[in-house]
Order: C-alpha cells, then structure tokens, then sequence
C-alpha cells in the first residue's frame, strides 16, 4: 500500500496547492490512503467544515490538527461528528474531538493517531510518549492493521525521541509544525517510516506561510504584530510511504516537493 502525507496545509494558497495536485500525485504514485495536516488551513490558523469538506472531495482520507485546532471555534460545531477528523490526543481529558480514528481501506484497518509536542508549544498537554501507548493498545484492541502516528511539535530532538520510543510499535511516524521539510527521512531496522517534519503546502514567498512584512516587523522591532496569511505562488511538500503487506514493513520513503 503507498501511503500520502501532504504537509501542514497554509491559507488559500495550501488549498489551491491541494486541488490542483493531490488528484496528480495519486494517480503519479498509485496512492491507497491520503492524511493531511489542515490545522492552519483557515487563513494560517484553524480550520472551517467548508475547508474540511474541501479536503476530502480532493481526495484526502484523514485531516489531522495541532495547536491552532480551535482557532476557528465553530469547529465545536463538527469536530465530534467527523471520523476522518482528529487532534491531538494528549489535549486535556474531556476536550471535544478525538485523538485516534480507525479507517477501513482495501480490506485493511487503517489506525492513525494525532499527537502534539510539549517542548516549546506551549499550553499543558499530557505526555505524548504516555498518550501514545494508549493510544496505540484502543487501536490494536480495535483491529488496526496499520498504525501511523501524526506528531505535531517543534523539538526535533523530541520527534525524534518518539521515533525511537515507537519504533517497534507503529509503521509509519512523521512531523509536522515547523513548516520546513527536513531530509531525514528513513527507515527503522523495525520497518517503521520516519521523517522528522513533511514541511507545508502553502504560499511559497512567505515566512513558514505567514506574510514576510508582518513576520519580519516581529523579528525586528520585538513589538506583537498581528501575523497575516502569504499569498502569491503556492508549494506542496509531502512524503510517500510504502508499505509491503507481506513483510509488515515500510520498504521506501520519497519526500515531495512542488
């Protein structure tokens, strides 16, 4: 099975990206199963049920959150309703949404986990790598026939802390947040894929998505300044897993770029 991850999807020009590209990529790399990060689709923070049902009619399985989750709060509106829609699990106890879902696809159980760092992050979440047993237990309890873990955080040293921590547990692990692809990607002795961070789909001439004059006014003059969706040219980063079924492992790990 080959599996798409396309990276954190930024304003209007990430869901331009996302239109004119993911039906091409499917079909370019035989694609079984899409997940994306929309966490910043809705003009760099958040996400609305429009953008949402966007998403899945280009093709996208499972759209994955992160900090900004409630950055649009008529999500309370959706969130529990929609099975391919999670965030990060290790959010309080009692929060709306979930953390996991289970998607059936070519007679397979497909389980993915969202989950979100503590390092530099802010607000107080649970321990991600506790959170992650957990949730791993629900879905082998549950059937899951493959586990793929969404981390969004901004450590790569505690990405990659999980990596090892799961390797031997999940298939597939990849980054996300810092909207800069990295070129790390690989394979586990154990068969799990990993890439530290599958970078953004969004406004190429911008700062990590957001305007360059209001990010630099930050960096500059250290007075808050309000941050602004870039806009122009669009990008789409995003990786390929694939996974042999015979042999229970991943087998290659192609980053993309457009």
């Amino acid at each position: 099975m080959n599996f798409l991850i396309i990276g954190d999807i930024v304003g209007t020009p990430g869901m331009e990206a996302i239109k004119r590209y993911t039906s091409k990529l499917k079909e370019e790399f035989n694609i079984d199963f899409t997940i994306a990060n929309g966490e910043n689709s809705a003009d760099g923070m958040g996400i609305t049920k429009k953008l949402l049902l966007e998403m899945y009619s280009c093709g996208i399985d499972v759209v994955t959150l992160g900090n900004h989750t409630w950055g649009k709060k008529d999500i309370f509106s959706f969130i529990d309703e929609e099975e391919r829609l999670i965030r990060p699990a290790n959010y309080p106890k009692n929060v709306a949404g979930k953390g996991s879902t289970i998607i059936n696809c070519k007679n397979k159980k497909i389980g993915i986990i969202n989950l979100i760092g503590r390092v530099e992050m802010g607000g107080t979440f649970d321990n991600p790598f506790e959170i992650a047993n957990a949730e791993i237990e629900k879905l082998k309890q549950n059937g899951a026939d493959i586990i793929i873990v969404d981390f969004h955080a901004e450590a790569t040293a505690e990405k990659k802390a999980l990596a090892y921590y799961l390797k031997d547990k999940v298939n597939i692990l990849f980054g996300t947040h810092t909207h800069v692809q990295t070129a790390d990607e690989t394979i586990y002795e154990t068969g799990m894929g990993y890439i530290t961070d599958v970078g953004m789909t969004g406004p190429k001439n911008s700062i990590i998505g957001m305007a360059p004059e209001a990010a630099l006014k930050r960096f500059l003059t250290q007075i808050p300044e309000r941050y602004a969706c870039g806009t122009g040219d669009f990008m789409l980063n995003g990786v390929v897993f694939t996974f042999d079924e015979k042999l229970g492992k991943i087998t290659n790990v192609q980053r993309i770029c457009i």
